[in-house]
């Protein structure tokens, strides 16, 4: 391990965009598929290697579901939800904000007042006894339309159902025949609730996907945003209003979104003035974590430990936590910076 490899290792870190069933490590995914056996997810960890083998975007949604299909009961629900916080303690994540797709799950058959129970005992267990802070944003999954829509809106909304830790309201899924205009008043009723905005756009399309989650979805942070250095208006603008980018270099790199690591887009993103923050997105279905990305960006944005501590912050900056909290997790990693040997 190099000693840059090994200050990221040990840095205080946040991290924005992660998926809930993305997140499900090689060992939890084979015995969820042990658990179900009609599913055709390899139950051989090493066999997933290759399953987690994408061609393209679309490939990678097909896949994706198949992984959804293992969360059948509360008790899957709520181990996935407590291992995925232990993968992030290893990791030294202080503070996540985990997108869940709570649909994809009670159009199942999963309960969901025993879905909000089983994400939020995982979600106090893994504070008490990891240290790690979850906080939850609902994302609709864009494919299913308007009936995917109204029920993530109602499950983030209402009174009875709205889990402590939901903190957010975002749209993933394929972008490509799915327009973010359609989903405003959905948007528009999170946001009344008084949930952030925080839509994908500009992963698999362009930047006009961007400006219509500006102007339509109100964003507050973009995931991804990969095509926003194809518009200089539109750089300028987030650089201007400090809107966030939720940049996953590894998962762009898998599902084709970018043909070559080298070429991807970040190095411009930040020469813009674009306020980047590092993300692992699927991490186990990319052969990737934190850590790692960590090191892609590093790697491709010339950086040292200072720089690298620098970009962390950027994340505590763009995050949801309060004031305190902020400040707190900003000076954990001011602290561990400057006891660094290299410092």
């Amino acid at each position: 391990m190099t000693d840059l490899h090994a200050f990221i290792a040990g840095l205080p870190k946040a991290e924005l965009h992660v998926h809930h069933v993305g997140s499900a490590s090689p060992r939890i995914v084979s015995e969820l598929a042990a658990r179900h056996a009609d599913s055709k997810v390899p139950t051989d960890p090493e066999a997933l290697a290759d399953y987690f083998t994408f061609t393209d975007f679309a490939h990678f949604i097909e896949v994706y579901l198949s992984v959804v299909d293992l969360i059948r009961t509360p008790e899957d629900v709520r181990l996935l939800t407590y291992e995925i916080a232990r993968d992030m303690a290893r990791q030294n994540i202080r503070y996540a904000e985990l997108t869940i797709t709570p649909f994809s799950s009670t159009r199942r058959g999963i309960d969901e007042r025993a879905f909000m129970d089983a994400i939020e005992d995982a979600r106090k267990a893994a504070e008490r006894e990891l240290g790690t802070v979850l906080r939850w944003c609902f994302d609709i999954p864009g494919e299913a339309g308007s009936e995917a829509a109204a029920e993530t809106t109602r499950l983030a909304t209402s009174d009875r159902l709205r889990p402590e830790g939901l903190i957010s309201f975002g749209l993933g899924g394929p972008e490509i025949g799915v327009p973010r205009p359609q989903f405003k008043p959905f948007f528009d009723q999170a946001i009344a609730a008084g949930l952030h905005s925080v839509p994908h756009s500009g992963e698999s399309t362009g930047p006009q996907s961007i400006w219509d989650a500006l102007n339509d979805l109100r964003a507050e942070r973009i995931g991804h945003g990969t095509s926003a250095t194809q518009d200089q208006n539109l750089l300028k603008h987030l650089a201007d209003h400090r809107i966030a980018l939720e940049v996953c270099p590894t998962s762009n790199l898998a599902t084709r979104v970018v043909t070559d690591i080298e070429l991807h887009p970040i190095k411009e993103m930040v020469e813009a003035g674009v306020l980047v923050t590092i993300n692992s997105d699927d991490p186990p279905m990319f052969g990737s974590d934190l850590n790692n990305e960590y090191a892609v960006a590093a790697r491709l944005l010339e950086l040292d430990e200072r720089g690298v501590a620098d970009l962390a912050k950027n994340a505590v900056e763009a995050s949801f936590l309060d004031a305190a909290g902020k400040a707190k997790l900003a000076a954990e990693i001011d602290e561990y910076t400057a006891k660094w040997p290299a410092a």
